[in-house]
């Protein structure tokens, strides 16, 4: 009953920028923090940014300085805003939300993943 979809993400050049949305849909009561992985091929998923539901974001040490994240509470989206992109960046981003929904205690919701890749 809850979904998150994301979009945004592609191919861009190393030192470029790409936007990344994710929004939450459904029977939502509350809505906690909100963030970002990313998983790259061979390796585990890992924690970009996370945002608590009063805007406090964290950031891995890796995007420090060139990624941003930000939430709308009005329209249950998180954002990724990512500046000076590195061949590195390149992996699936997945977004996530800890929900908690009208009928359901809360939990954690994903999305489907975006790609994005970045050339050198």
């Amino acid at each position: 009953q809850v979904q998150l979809v994301e979009s945004g993400g592609g191919l861009v050049q190393a030192g470029g920028s790409l936007s990344l949305s994710c929004a939450a849909s459904g029977r939502i009561l509350s809505i906690y923090a909100m963030g970002w992985f990313r998983q790259a091929p061979g390796k585990q998923r890992e924690l970009v940014a996370g945002i608590t539901s009063g805007g406090s974001p964290s950031y891995a040490d890796s995007v420090k300085g060139r990624f941003a994240i930000s939430r709308d509470n009005a329209k249950n989206t998180v954002y990724l805003r990512m500046n000076s992109l590195k061949p590195e960046d390149t992996a699936v981003y997945y977004c996530y939300s800890d929900i908690a929904g009208v009928v359901d205690q809360a939990r954690r919701y994903w999305g489907q993943g975006t790609q994005v890749t970045v050339s050198s």
